[in-house]
């Protein structure tokens, strides 16, 4: 019996930790009295925590991302699933269930178009006992915007205008600005001003800041080990400090929960005001990483990681995320091997958290996922609309990379031509990476003597020892001679030793 079946086949587990999430349906009463969420079933210990590497699958059923875990992304060695946010949200049939719909919350109540409380719950402990991290996007600035339906009912049944909220926020909990914003160049307008018409919470009232906290612990006694914080320059960062303050322990790997924050870099607001509360996305990689791929000059890559927003420490790096793949994509799933190349890059790169984009194909911007006709998401089938970046063989052979070489820097750098490049990472690993001419070489690497499978073109076979792509025996001195096609990667790891 599969995992899923299992979790299906026994008693719910949600308890008390998942009707303290359930806020939007209970009475307001003062931050100062607010219960503290409380505690999840206990839970067994995740058999194995897998490394850093993030995959977002973006709008994926909770019910798909918990057979992801379990089929492939435990034993790929991803260590961490971010999914779209799982509060109740706005439905709207007559813009086509946008995919933004889900950034505007109705209430904390776990009922979305990607599934209820109990699929929630199901997800998380599916994942945890394959080694997987949940990461929530977290909406925790504003509520919904002028032009959602303005009377509901949300994905889970609840009705609602811009600024009343019932059992949850009236009038008095958004700021007083009520209009765009119009100055980016104003910090404060910035943090009190509406981010495209939806309703900005006063995240300087304790009653507002109480109710944030009690949502997200809510989500932590559940299980979920991180949060990304969608729109986090729109809130002051005391705001968020307050709000992310006292979390608690993750259930099953323990620690504190992981925290990056969406902070879009400008004249006025820095990343680094943020980092008191915990990560930050880092928008120059995005930007170096993915125009240096694009044009193929990826020679100057050498000067990383010189010009980042924030220290390594302190970074959370992509080549794309959802939203750059609508508003501004230098590089994305449809640039095929060379997105693969800048993924891989970033994998193998020892700076920040990286995080892999896995999509869905859309021809329209505002377009939403697969769906049913009442909106509702369909299981993802990989190889039709779903993308599915995240399981490419370069991509996925570069995970195993980041963790077999974790800890190490880079050694051994190597450049010819401004599209071809290599490094080591200690005697833990090596890369080449060519978006130029064809290349034959003698690359020096700091390995141990040994045959090793390179996994930007396939892995080792369990019991025979052989490998399903390339196998490049390295000497005593650490040499070993390659050709690398155009547009294609070469990974080697102590992992990965064939034989």
């Amino acid at each position: 019996m599969s995992l899923r079946a299992r979790l299906r086949a026994r008693p719910s587990r949600l308890g008390a930790a998942v009707s303290a999430l359930l806020i939007g349906a209970v009475a307001a009463v003062p931050a100062a009295a607010a219960p503290a969420p409380a505690a999840a079933d206990a839970v067994a210990p995740a058999a194995t925590a897998n490394g850093e590497v993030i995959v977002h699958l973006f709008q994926w059923p909770w019910d798909s991302v918990a057979a992801e875990c379990e089929n492939v992304l435990g034993p790929q060695g991803y260590g961490a699933v971010q999914v779209s946010p799982p509060q109740e949200h706005v439905v709207l049939p007559g813009e086509g269930h946008p995919w933004w719909q889900d950034y505007q919350p109705v209430s904390y109540g776990l009922e979305s178009r990607r599934g209820d409380a109990q699929d929630f719950a199901d997800m998380i402990a599916s994942c945890r006992e394959s080694g997987v991290r949940i990461y929530v996007d977290a909406v925790v600035n504003h509520m919904t915007g002028s032009g959602s339906v303005n009377s509901g009912p949300g994905s889970g049944g609840s009705s609602f205008t811009k600024y009343t909220y019932p059992g949850i926020y009236g009038d008095q909990d958004f700021h007083y600005c009520r209009r765009d914003i119009s100055n980016w160049n104003d910090p404060n307008e910035v943090r009190t001003c509406e981010l495209v018409g939806l309703s900005d919470l006063a995240t300087g009232s304790g009653y507002v800041r109480g109710r944030l906290n009690q949502y997200l612990s809510g989500l932590v006694g559940m299980g979920v080990a991180g949060f990304r914080v969608d729109a986090a320059k729109h809130m002051h960062p005391a705001d968020l400090a307050a709000i992310l303050g006292g979390l608690g322990q993750v259930p099953g790997f323990g620690g504190a929960p992981y925290v990056y924050q969406e902070v879009i870099e400008d004249a006025a607001i820095s990343p680094r005001e943020y980092t008191g509360s915990g990560d930050v996305s880092d928008f120059r990689f995005h930007h170096t990483v993915s125009d240096a791929f694009r044009d193929g000059d990826i020679a100057r890559l050498r000067d990383l990681p010189g010009g980042m927003a924030v220290s390594s420490e302190q970074a959370q790096v992509f080549v794309d995320n959802h939203d750059t793949q609508r508003s501004s994509p230098t590089l994305t799933f449809r640039d095929g091997a060379r997105y693969d190349l800048a993924t891989g890059f970033m994998l193998a790169y020892p700076f920040g958290t990286p995080t892999v984009m896995s999509s869905y194909d859309f021809s329209d911007t505002d377009q939403g996922p697969p769906a049913q006709a009442d909106g509702t998401t369909t299981p993802v089938d990989c190889g039709a609309t779903w993308v599915c970046e995240h399981r490419r063989t370069t991509v996925a052979g570069l995970v195993g990379f980041r963790n077999a070489t974790a800890g190490t820097g880079v050694t051994d750098w190597w450049s010819g031509a401004h599209g071809q490049i290599a490094f080591g990472r200690g005697g833990a690993g090596y890369a080449v990476f060519n978006t130029g001419a064809a290349l034959t070489r003698t690359f020096d690497s700091s390995l141990p003597a040994g045959t090793y499978c390179d996994v930007a073109s396939g892995s080792r076979v369990d019991g025979s020892g052989g490998c399903t792509g390339a196998a490049y025996t390295v000497g005593a001195d650490g040499g070993f001679t390659a050709t690398v096609p155009t547009d294609t990667a070469l990974a080697l790891h102590i992992g990965q030793r064939a034989g």
